[in-house]
């Protein structure tokens, strides 16, 4: 059995799967983000110890899914937004490992959306090469090639959502016209905000954007359709660059895929890839379960690769053992 984790910035998702990442249990937990690494991983240890405390099996590894730019062989934190306060720098998986005597693995919680949808389970199961995004807070992304993550050099590959030359609006992480400025949920509230300057009813979230388009409101289905635009564009320049033309989106501004989806592939049919192959758009399918299943089938690989030197452990039964599934 192994644990997967999605930390973040509001809520922690972990899911316990048998080893072909069917969940057996599951809990979710407030993130305590601005009390630092260590209450972070505390919350997630904390559900983690109370779904183990009511099953039989045998926990084997962990792996966790988190936001920000992260060292997946080092299992540090690189890089964090202004919204997680001492999480930069953060050592998470010596503190997994020495809290549960499990290998602990880490990924960027985008990279693990697209181990997750990639997974027998997923939405572009079976595909060997795919760009991956996430339309929640901010815009991520990641690449899947050769049937295998690839975070780069610097671990940000695919990070499509501060690509420039969206315009010339300022981005949440200081630089200007992002992809993220149009593509964001906080983004998509804030221009219909700007359209309509607040005549239409106090709009602060996606969500309402969404109700508002799905009453047909002009200026809402504008905001949705620049959005797709803008993504369609960034696919575009993925698949120029890389010739990887299969792309799954997920995130909570997907819930508006109806909106979303058409804008975006009419502006891939009126500039298909250089390549030309059509582009595979596909709709995330795994929902809220996506990155913390990814994190699981990365421990699921990493211990299947190798001879594990920690034992595993049952603590519902309170003891230690070598064997286990």
């Amino acid at each position: 059995m192994v644990a997967g984790i999605d930390i973040g910035g509001t809520t922690t998702q972990v899911l316990l799967c048998t080893a072909e990442l069917s969940v057996l249990d599951r809990a979710e937990v407030p993130t305590p983000a601005a009390e630092g690494g260590r209450a972070m991983v505390g919350a997630a240890l904390a559900a983690l110890h109370r779904l183990l405390a009511r099953t039989p099996h045998r926990l084997a590894g962990v792996g966790i899914g988190a936001a920000g730019i992260v060292d997946s062989h080092t299992g540090h934190i690189l890089v964090a937004s202004d919204s997680f306060r001492g999480w930069a720098g953060y050592a998470v998986t010596d503190a997994v490992e020495a809290a549960l005597g499990v290998p602990a693995f880490l990924d960027n919680d985008v990279n693990a959306f697209l181990r997750g949808e990639a997974s027998p389970r997923g939405a572009i199961a079976g595909e060997s090469h795919a760009l991956g995004i996430t339309l929640g807070t901010g815009v991520g992304g990641a690449l899947w090639i050769d049937g295998e993550v690839y975070d780069g050099p610097h671990g940000a590959a695919g990070e499509i959502g501060h690509i420039p030359g969206f315009g010339d609006l300022p981005c949440s992480c200081g630089g200007r016209g992002h992809l993220e400025t149009l593509a964001a949920g906080r983004a998509i509230a804030a221009r219909y905000r700007e359209r309509t300057d607040l005549a239409a009813g106090p709009a602060t979230t996606a969500r309402d954007v969404l109700l508002a388009a799905g009453r047909g409101d002009e200026d809402a289905l504008a905001v949705f359709r620049t959005a797709g635009t803008a993504i369609a564009r960034a696919v575009l320049i993925t698949a120029g660059l890389i010739d990887v033309t299969t792309v799954v989106i997920g995130g909570g501004v997907s819930r508006a895929w109806s909106h979303l989806e058409p804008a975006i592939r009419t502006a891939l049919a009126a500039e298909p890839p250089v390549s030309g192959r059509p582009v595979h758009l596909v709709r995330a399918s795994l929902g809220d379960d996506a990155v913390a299943l990814g994190a699981a089938a990365r421990a699921r690989i990493e211990l299947n690769g190798r001879q594990s030197p920690f034992t595993e452990v049952n603590l519902a039964h309170g003891y230690a053992s070598n064997g286990g599934s």
